[in-house]
């Protein structure tokens, strides 16, 4: 069997980060699984490709979660699956998150996870087409820029938000104020960047370091209480993988905690009705799980605004790609949601605790293995979440089989907090949409409707009609009691040789998206791998 120094499952945000600097020394050698294929399809390079790639199974895992509506709607998680993971499939948002969210961490007893620890590393990692400042960092492998071109009703709904108080910004990561800019993205001229091409891609011709592609890691191989290495399953093969260092899993909230299960690393009774043999009963592997639920409001405009003329249609779809493809421009080179707003719900509060993202395009509804559709008349979209959920949910294996699916409980609005923060973030949003310049542009409210007034009626359209973030965090979490699945190192508890980096283990919720407090933590993570920290 083969050996390498380190294994780490999972090509995404974290694994691609971890690829790169654990196979600097030419002397370390370092193999990189994923499951899905190379990130060879223009339609990842395309920002607004995504709409296609989501709904495809060969470049995005579709996991089928526990009914989160009063009507039973069916709803998937998505992920990506493929080099670069979800950072290849997703909306190129780059928010970092506040402050006091990685000061949390280390009040929890994460130590070497604050912000002052935490800033020089997004600095190192970013190269800002804002330039570098005391709070940004340019050079770096991973480039992130701004909307190039102003669109009016973008520029539209950022007056309505200083209207309301909010601060204009150019840098929304500058500050922990409330305030409203375009959106930071991981675009650079018109194409996407993903962690693959930012970390993987340069240095994928070392010798040291093996990528391996279309497979999947059934278990974590262990002898005498420390990983070995990992069983992988390729064309219906299976084989074998040694690690003489360590194995680090990298492969999400949903995949890790399940490979790990598989493994024998979980809650006790759950491995067993399961049929794993028990290795190491680690109650939390697969909970604590904090996940955003966005609400969606949708309107109607008077006015052919927007990018819905060029997206509606095939033949509209194809005239704005030849555009694309000719220009780097136009619709199609936009992140997902073109404005961002961060808010309180209450004035009193410290700090924001909701986030608002707006894009000038109004969507068909989500169809589960499809691509996503685009309404023909012009419209405009809101999607808002709460920045810090309460509630919490859950995963686990139904079988020893691999191939199973998992039962995921996504238990959004479970805490009192959340549905307070959620009905009071709901009426915001629409506060936004109702105040001018925006507001003169609107004819009707289209999604979920005026008729949407009480509390319960908030929370039960945020249900039938919003959307998953795809923000899942906490089911490995960090943490100091014996309890926690990983400690501040991110090592796991009871098997020595074995660790997780990526979003999993983050015992609460960054102020924002995920994919950039990822990719920092992975680069953090390498400092304590290599000893360097």
């Amino acid at each position: 069997m083969t050996t390498f120094d380190y294994i780490v499952v999972g090509a995404g945000s974290a694994g691609c980060v971890l690829a790169g600097r654990l196979s600097e020394d030419p002397g370390t050698t370092v193999l990189l699984i994923e499951a899905g294929g190379r990130d060879a399809t223009p339609l990842i390079k395309m920002p607004k490709g995504f709409g296609k790639l989501l709904g495809d199974p060969r470049f995005a895992w579709h996991y089928p979660v526990e009914p989160v509506s009063p009507t039973g709607k069916v709803e998937h998680w998505v992920r990506g699956r493929t080099l670069g993971g979800s950072s290849s499939v997703n909306g190129m948002v780059y928010n970092r998150g506040d402050r006091a969210d990685y000061d949390e961490l280390e009040r929890l007893g994460n130590p070497g996870w604050g912000w002052d620890t935490m800033l020089p590393v997004f600095q190192q990692m970013e190269d800002n087409a804002l330039g570098a400042s005391e709070v940004r960092g340019a050079g770096g492998p991973l480039h992130v820029s701004t909307a190039p071109k102003p669109e009016p009703l973008c520029e539209e709904a950022i007056a309505a938000g200083t209207g309301l108080g909010w601060s204009r910004t150019d840098d929304l990561n500058a500050s922990d104020d409330e305030r409203i800019g375009y959106a930071m993205a991981t675009i650079k001229d018109g194409q996407r960047f993903s962690a693959a091409r930012a970390f993987l891609h340069p240095v994928a011709h070392r010798p040291n370091l093996t990528v391996t592609v279309d497979t999947v890691v059934t278990k974590v191989l262990t002898e005498n209480g420390r990983a070995v290495g990992v069983r992988t399953r390729s064309k219906g093969q299976e084989s074998d993988v040694l690690a003489g260092r360590e194995v680090i899993l990298s492969a999400g909230s949903i995949a890790t905690p399940k490979i790990l299960q598989l493994s024998g690393i979980g809650p006790a009774e759950t491995l067993k009705s399961a049929g794993v043999d028990v290795l190491v009963d680690s109650p939390h592997v697969g909970g604590r799980m904090r996940e955003h639920r966005c609400f969606v409001v949708q309107y109607r405009l008077k006015d052919n605004l927007g990018y819905n003329k060029a997206l509606s249609t095939p033949l509209r779809q194809a005239l704005s790609g030849m555009r694309y493809m000719a220009t780097r421009s136009g619709p199609l080179a936009a992140p997902a949601f073109d404005v961002i707003a961060f808010f309180k719900t209450r004035p009193e509060l410290p700090r924001p605790d909701a986030q608002l993202l707006i894009a000038p395009v109004s969507l068909l509804p989500d169809v589960p293995g499809k691509e996503t559709g685009v309404e023909r008349e012009p419209g405009v979209m809101g999607l808002g979440y709460i920045l810090r959920p309460t509630a919490e949910g859950g995963l686990h294996i139904t079988s020893a089989d691999p191939e199973a699916p998992l039962t995921i409980t996504a238990n959004y609005y479970g805490s009192e907090h959340d549905r307070t923060v959620g009905t009071a973030l709901f009426r915001r949003m629409r506060e936004l949409f109702e105040t001018e310049p925006i507001a003169g542009r609107i004819t009707a409210e289209t999604l979920p409707g005026p008729a949407v007034q009480a509390d319960q009626e908030i929370i039960d359209a945020g249900l039938d009609h919003g959307r998953c973030g795809y923000h899942a965090v906490g089911t490995c979490a960090m943490g100091p009691a014996d309890e926690d699945v990983v400690d501040p190192e991110l090592r796991v508890r009871g098997v020595e040789g074995l660790r997780v980096v990526d979003c999993s283990v983050m015992p609460t919720m960054v102020s924002g998206n995920l994919n950039a407090p990822v990719m920092a933590m992975a680069w953090r993570a390498s400092d304590l791998i290599l000893g360097q920290a």
